[in-house]
């Protein structure tokens, strides 16, 4: 199975710390060493980094976490592969335009019997079952809403429905971003943490590594982190229930449907 990472904010930030926990997992700490990805919003833009190879061993990984990108919404993932081979076309995030803005998403699971699901204009580029689920996924979505829903309440609606109608074939994990939420849904193992005033010192749960949030913040500022598996060990993470589906925006968790 592959991990989850993914950062939602108030203020534009960098994601290091936390994707330095979950690199070591892709090949160190972790067997995830199958590929390894990471997305960065700009706006409604999304800038990526995918390799098919181990996190943990990659000199692009590396350089990553030593130029550090603030953004307001990230999503990464770390691949240990279960179906289609090891290559870029099957690496996560997988990414999707739809309403003039890149919608982002990365899985943890298997999905099955998904040949019934409509497509749409959404094809997989490779033979995952992960990506065939986000093109159902947003074919639903474009069926269902002409343009970007003027009710967000009633796009999160709709993202639920959709994801449950899929993953009653199978394991479904996944984040999905859409430049203005980050969406996180529990099938098995998922967890976030909320980082805000009053900050502390966090370390990662794969290594002595630690930040003291308080001297690298502002009182105002608010990030949600979620992960398959908590990524520190002196945090209070909240633990998922299979079914639910977490709605983040602002740093702040808007919704559990």
């Amino acid at each position: 199975m592959c991990e989850l990472l993914g950062m939602e904010c108030n203020v534009p930030t960098d994601i290091v710390f936390s994707f330095s926990g979950l690199a070591l997992r892709g090949g160190a700490k972790g067997p995830h060493a199958d590929g390894w990805g990471l997305a960065l919003y700009d706006g409604n833009a999304v800038r990526s980094f995918l390799e098919p190879f181990a996190a943990a061993k990659s000199p692009l990984a590396s350089y990553v976490r030593a130029n550090p990108i603030k953004t307001l919404l990230a999503i990464a993932h770390v691949r240990k592969k279960t179906r289609g081979e090891v290559s870029l076309a099957n690496t996560h995030p997988f990414t999707r335009e739809l309403w003039g803005r890149n919608w982002t998403f990365a899985h943890n699971g298997t999905v099955k019997k998904l040949d019934r699901l409509a497509l749409g204009r959404f094809q997989p580029i490779g033979n995952t079952d992960s990506e065939y689920a986000f093109c159902a996924l947003l074919a639903a979505l474009q069926k269902k809403f002409s343009s970007y829903p003027k009710s967000t309440r009633a796009l999160w609606q709709a993202v639920a429905d959709i994801s449950t109608k899929i993953g009653s074939k199978g394991t479904f994990n996944f984040l999905l971003g859409d430049g203005t939420h980050l969406y996180a849904r529990c099938a098995t193992k998922l967890a976030y943490v909320i980082r805000k005033a009053p900050f502390c010192q966090a370390t990662l749960a794969d290594d002595d590594v630690c930040v003291n949030f308080a001297e690298v913040t502002t009182p105002n500022d608010r990030v949600a982190v979620v992960a398959t598996v908590p990524l520190t060990r002196d945090e209070q993470w909240t633990i998922g229930i299979p079914g639910q589906l977490w709605v983040f925006r602002g740093g702040a968790l808007r919704a559990t449907l």
